[in-house]
């Protein structure tokens, strides 16, 4: 079942294309990580889908509310916690949980209930008393979280939910962010690559504002497995080196890079083929001697910028 839908959803800003006409479905159970450098259009996308901005077209669905149709319905059916969170510094973590209760109409005789599971969710029963603007970043966030979850809704949205936090704060909310997908659909942006392939099912990579990978963290490591980059160092002209290279059918991409008078090349190549020795004969006949050479396995970084590039690479 699909908790969320999403069809030909397009953002403008004038002549600006914040998101371009994507389409995806999310799972009931995943966590869904929303993947991409900054200005892809994660934020853009999580504002569409939580109603805090409208799309210039398209169609979201929530459990099958429309967002635009049937607002009240669907905002139901979600909690949400954007970049910056929404916490009063000069009320207790207990008041503004409170707070946040009354403001998500949830009934009152089971305000104090929902207050509680949260407060156990996020790991907050040692602060509940304290001040927010007493709190490290760390618990901040983790209040914002508190919110998001309160009244347990089908489905939790964290926009950059680590951005700011030291190393040993990232590891903690990975922990919270783990133990909500027990129980929830989780959608999460970010754009570090380690922290959406660590706690997310799902991974949804973006550019330019369009969707340019959908698949789960054992596709993307299969496909960073099964793609070879061949790095090497050339003696010789850019030109020269960049003219023989478009020679070979067995190369995808290649970017070059001139070093003194070493052209240094990262040569990306097809699915199966080997371009090795073809390419010692065809830079030995044009007399450009091959100084270095290297097989790597692309690391999931490689897979991420080749996906997110700008069309930079020679083809």
């Amino acid at each position: 079942m699909s908790v969320i839908e999403i069809s030909n959803l397009t953002k403008k800003y004038g002549d600006i294309v914040a998101v371009d006409n994507i389409s995806f479905k999310v799972e009931k159970g995943k966590i869904c990580g929303f993947l991409g450098p900054n200005g892809a259009g994660k934020t853009t996308t999580l504002n569409m889908i939580t109603g805090y901005i409208s799309a210039t077209g398209g169609e979201i669905k929530i459990n099958g509310f429309d967002i635009l149709k049937e607002p009240e319905a669907a905002k139901k059916q979600f909690g949400y916690l954007p970049e910056l969170p929404p916490v009063y510094m000069d009320m207790t973590v207990g008041e503004y949980l409170k707070f946040a209760a009354q403001l998500k109409m949830i009934d009152k005789a089971n305000r104090a209930k929902a207050v509680e599971e949260a407060v156990e969710l996020a790991g907050l029963n040692e602060v509940k008393k304290r001040l927010i603007k007493n709190l490290s970043k760390g618990y901040r966030q983790r209040v914002g979280v508190a919110q998001a979850v309160l009244g347990m809704p089908e489905l939790i949205i964290l926009d950059e939910p680590t951005v700011g936090l030291d190393p040993g704060q990232i590891i903690e909310m990975r922990e919270v962010i783990k133990k909500l997908g027990r129980n929830h659909t989780v959608i999460i942006s970010s754009h570090i690559l380690s922290e959406i392939s660590e706690v997310c099912d799902q991974i949804f990579i973006l550019s330019k504002g369009k969707i340019v990978a959908d698949c789960s963290k054992d596709e993307l490591l299969n496909r960073a497995a099964s793609t070879n980059l061949l790095e090497f160092e050339v003696k010789g002209s850019e030109k020269t080196v960049i003219s023989e290279l478009k020679k070979l059918n067995g190369i995808e991409s290649f970017k070059t890079m001139m070093m003194g008078e070493v052209v240094s090349v990262k040569a990306q190549m097809k699915e199966g083929a080997d371009i090795r020795e073809e390419l010692f004969y065809i830079l030995a006949e044009a007399k450009l001697p091959i100084l270095s050479m290297k097989l790597n396995e692309q690391s999931l970084e490689d897979v991420f910028i080749q996906l997110t590039s700008e069309g930079k690479e020679n083809k």
